[in-house]
């Protein structure tokens, strides 16, 4: 990479696999499993998450071959801007950190609620109610102490935060493969029935959740310029993270199916832990399987930790933002200013209680979507205008890929539009998206009075350094 950026270039391909694979994985397969398998049956969630893991796979090509060609912090924005202009490259930037931003608050609060089911009653000072969730001392300290803890080793650097998300993530792995292989063996095949239930509309609800438990393959892009790898093998890699969290989520469900029968799966309240206790005849077993939901928070957690800091860097260096979060540490090569900011807005979540976080993550998966719209739009523009531009990963029959990754991506938001099952409620998730979007329109304007055209010349300058 180029030593203009700054960064230190020392990922490796384990570490970037490990990155984007352990923020996608996180914490939802604990939770959701047995509600998955209730609403469309073991067969049906898993046809489900193929269909879903299938889908992303289109946009992830997409970002897979404009990551590779573009290989530098604050990807979306880079590659929106070649493609979509100086104003789309903002609002697909600034949507999709409102997106890693909600991820980074709510993992402050998943921390203590999972903590909880390892040491029930432990929550202790009752501070306040915010939306009718009480508020405790003790819960809140939980997540504010690993807020803390992932900010101080994202300061440090990205090395230090790449060998944190490795390990995590094989803790999560063997725990998984322990529920895997135990099913097989102790499972059994009469608890998978019914196969199929809810018909379609139990299909499509699990189809619904589906590419929201992907999301975390887009933070490869913001750490592009961190990594010793070849530039295709940023592409291939990226693929490679979104198929293997496909096959880890269809294996999950087989082996919760296999491991609770129906009646067991309706009266479970942490399906997955339930399916460890049954089949290793022991509470230790679902003990450690929530273990291993708390390795899942700590990947995702410090998966976007890393891509917000990146991304908030590189627009600050274009002058969107202020000038003060586009700094690098001298020693550790660290967006430290960015990274201090995440921290505090993660320090304070526990704060404002559970219900509060889940309407600024349903807000955030909006500017997630936004932002995948505008990459695909942005790849398809790019094969169409400048065919002959450098793509060391080539996606096979592009424009058909870029056609079906904006059609995807247009479902995907109107998933989150009044009418459909899975809308923004309405005051609360819209105030969050409007107030969001108000926000980014005081920082854009402010920019362009204080630097005019700036923003437009050093983002250039970046698309067409090939470094």
């Amino acid at each position: 990479m180029s030593q203009k950026s700054g960064f230190s270039r020392v990922l490796t391909k384990r570490e970037v696999l490990a990155l984007a694979f352990g923020a996608m994985i996180g914490w939802g397969w604990v939770v959701l499993a047995g509600e998955w398998i209730r609403e469309a049956g073991s067969f049906g969630a898993m046809f489900a998450f193929i269909i879903g893991g299938l889908l992303v796979t289109f946009v992830g090509l997409t970002y897979a071959e404009l990551a590779s060609a573009m290989p530098k912090a604050g990807g979306e924005l880079l590659y929106s801007y070649r493609g979509l202009g100086l104003l789309p490259s903002f609002i697909c930037s600034w949507t999709i950190i409102l997106g890693y931003i909600s991820v980074v608050s709510f993992e402050a609060v998943a921390l203590p609620t999972v903590v909880e089911y390892l040491f029930p009653n432990y929550m202790q000072g009752y501070l306040w109610t915010v939306a009718g969730w009480d508020v405790y001392a003790s819960w809140a300290l939980v997540g504010i102490a690993g807020s803390i803890v992932l900010c101080v080793v994202n300061y440090l650097g990205i090395k230090m935060a790449a060998f944190m998300q490795t390990v995590f993530t094989l803790v999560i792995a063997a725990a998984g493969i322990m529920l895997i292989t135990g099913s097989l063996f102790t499972g059994s095949t009469v608890n998978m029935q019914p196969l199929l239930t809810g018909g379609m509309a139990g299909l499509f609800t699990v189809i619904i959740m589906t590419p929201f438990m992907f999301v975390g393959f887009d933070v490869i892009p913001q750490a592009a310029e961190e990594m010793d790898i070849p530039r295709k093998s940023i592409g291939k890699i990226l693929i490679i993270s979104v198929l293997m969290a496909s096959a880890w989520y269809v294996l999950i469900i087989f082996g919760v199916s296999r491991a609770l029968s129906p009646a067991e799966l309706q009266n479970t309240g942490l399906a997955t832990a339930d399916a460890m206790t049954a089949l290793f005849g022991g509470v230790w077993a679902g003990k450690l399987l929530v273990l291993a939901g708390i390795a899942g928070i700590i990947t995702s957690w410090n998966g976007f930790y890393i891509g917000a800091s990146r991304l908030i860097y590189a627009m600050a260096r274009a002058k969107m933002l202020p000038e003060f979060l586009g700094r690098l540490h001298p020693k550790y090569k660290t967006p430290y200013n960015a990274i201090i900011l995440i921290g505090i807005l993660s320090s304070i979540a526990p704060l404002f209680g559970k219900k509060m976080l889940v309407w600024l993550v349903n807000a955030g998966g909006l500017g997630v979507v936004v932002a995948y719209l505008a990459v695909a739009l942005s790849f398809l523009v790019l094969r169409y205008r400048e065919p002959d531009m450098a793509r060391p990963f080539t996606v096979s029959k592009g424009k058909l890929v870029g056609f079906i990754a904006v059609l995807m991506s247009i479902g995907m938001a109107l998933m989150y539009l009044p009418g459909s099952p899975s809308a923004l409620a309405w005051p609360y998730e819209w105030v969050i998206v409007l107030g969001w979007l108000a926000l980014g329109v005081a920082f854009y304007a402010a920019a362009k009075m204080k630097h005019g055209d700036e923003a437009s010349r050093l983002l250039h300058e970046r698309v067409h350094d090939n470094m």
